[in-house]
């Protein structure tokens, strides 16, 4: 496949960063020396011409590895297309890897200029970060490489990474490089100021999808090199858009599942009432909304006509799938065995996660559903799934695949680990990261509407492989509404959930 944009919405496999040497070394050891670096730098060079069309100059910042083979490899096609390629390279010529030396006498026999410093450059130029790649979420900066990295994250012109921002983990989507260039990086992409692209080649890389990878990635462009690479070696997949779900025409309300909702204590009532609207937006035939705190049921009675508010004890928790924990306080703990007893789909979200996380009887409860192949879904954020695990939030942010996985494995339940780059994972199956979504969803009640439409959309399943599925789509779903809100128009949880549709 020739070089392209990153399309989102098919699945594509991920590969983790053993994978993809794995990969490459065959398809080295494949093809005649060197063709592989000079397919790559050809990519390179021809995205930066299709980048920066108007660049007179381009610098490449090229590191010590086959990555900076890669740069220089660009560079000798960017001499040859007329424009000023300019090289720092932080290389030791006694050390230098064979394919990587073969790029070196090329970018030398062809008259590109090396510096030690970048050259001057305009908004029109370009910068090429060829610095790391893979490599580089197993190292700390030092010296010219820390200096090279602040020039990067600094420069005036626009940056195209080759295959991972440099210091950006693989795998994890974490900067395991500590340097304040960094933080200035993201200070200046907050700001809107620092145009990145990155060019991800031969094997897609989780990291670059997940945690600060959505972030340092910026726009996201892939070529194979001409490589078919096995998909069943991935490790993980990139989510997909959710297929159509046509309804026949002799459909009615009992044929598209029941939804209880338990929550909603003192104070807290509107997290329960989003879960059972955008259950009912996602296409639920009923809702049940059972809310802890009575008087707010009462009030609430004639508000949400569409809703059938109940007392908790009411509620019809053995004929529907269950969502319990929005807004529950220190209340819902004591319904969770319930829930828990439940023989359809159950979905636990916030105040049940945190139940759950001080009450190793409840662990034990929701294990032994997972042995009975019940269907359980879990959705907690950072926060929560390390009250899960027993870890700190910055712990599992800085693995979060490794984190979902490993909720997973523990609880014996679906994981949808939310953030940027939300993670859904299951025992005994490859992880899917989320590609949809954006900082418009950082607004409270986001979650309940989630919670609400992975409920309803588990209505008819009992196999653990379709449940997650559905629980991928319905995330991918959840996140590709706030991408395509209209500018300028306030995205508040209600409005989402209204704007669900089947």
């Amino acid at each position: 496949m020739a070089l392209h944009r990153v399309d989102t919405r098919a699945p594509l496999p991920l590969f983790s960063a053993a994978a993809a040497r794995q990969i490459e070394h065959r398809a080295r050891d494949s093809l005649p020396a060197h063709t592989l670096m000079q397919r790559a730098g050809l990519s390179v060079a021809r995205l930066a011409l299709a980048l920066a069309p108007h660049a007179r100059t381009v610098w490449l910042a090229c590191g010590p590895g086959n990555n900076g083979g890669d740069g220089l490899e660009a560079a000798v096609h960017l001499q040859q297309a007329g424009k000023s390629p300019v090289v720092t390279w932080l290389g030791d010529p006694d050390r230098v890897p064979p394919d990587s030396r073969a790029s070196l006498q090329r970018a030398r026999a062809a008259g590109v200029v090396f510096s030690g410093t970048p050259p001057p450059l305009a908004r029109e130029d370009l910068c090429i970060d060829a610095l790391l790649g893979m490599g580089g979420g197993q190292r700390s900066a030092e010296g010219l490489l820390a200096t090279c990295i602040r020039w990067l994250r600094t420069a005036n012109a626009p940056v195209l990474a080759v295959d991972l921002p440099s210091g950006l983990h693989s795998d994890t989507g974490h900067f395991a490089i500590d340097n304040e260039a960094i933080e200035i990086y993201f200070t200046l992409a907050r700001a809107g100021f620092h145009a990145q692209n990155t060019l991800c080649l031969l094997t897609h890389k989780p990291g670059l999808w997940t945690g600060q990878g959505r972030d340092a990635a910026g726009h996201l462009w892939f070529d194979d090199l001409g490589i078919a690479v096995p998909t069943q070696e991935a490790d993980a997949w990139l989510g997909a858009a959710p297929h159509a779900r046509p309804r026949p025409h002799t459909a009615h309300k009992g044929s598209h599942g029941d939804v209880a909702v338990l929550g909603g204590a003192a104070g807290m009532a509107g997290a329960a009432l989003l879960a059972g609207s955008a259950a009912l937006y996602a296409g639920a035939g009923r809702v049940f909304v059972g809310l802890l705190d009575g008087a707010t049921r009462m009030a609430a009675d004639g508000q949400h006509p569409e809703l059938m508010l109940r007392t908790p004890d009411t509620l019809p928790l053995r004929g529907a799938t269950v969502v319990c924990g929005c807004g529950g306080g220190e209340q819902v703990a004591a319904w969770i065995p319930q829930v828990l007893a439940a023989p359809g789909p159950v979905v636990l979200d916030a105040d049940a996660l945190n139940a759950l996380a001080r009450d190793s009887a409840l662990q034990a409860l929701l294990r032994a559903r997972g042995r009975r192949g019940q269907i359980t879904v879990l959705t907690p954020h950072p926060l929560e799934a390390a009250r899960l695990l027993g870890k700190t939030t910055a712990q599992v942010q800085a693995d979060r695949l490794t984190a979902a996985r490993q909720l997973a494995r523990d609880s014996g339940a679906i994981i949808v680990l939310k953030g940027s780059g939300s993670i859904v994972a299951a025992p005994g199956m490859p992880p899917t990261i989320n590609p949809t979504g954006n900082a418009r969803l950082a607004t409270a009640g986001t979650g309940d509407v989630l919670a609400g439409l992975v409920g309803a959309w588990l209505h008819d399943t009992t196999h653990a492989a379709e449940a997650a599925a559905r629980t991928s789509a319905a995330v991918y779903a959840h996140g590709a509404l706030a991408d395509q809100w209209p500018a300028g128009t306030a995205l508040t949880a209600g409005r989402l959930a209204a704007a669900l549709h089947i």
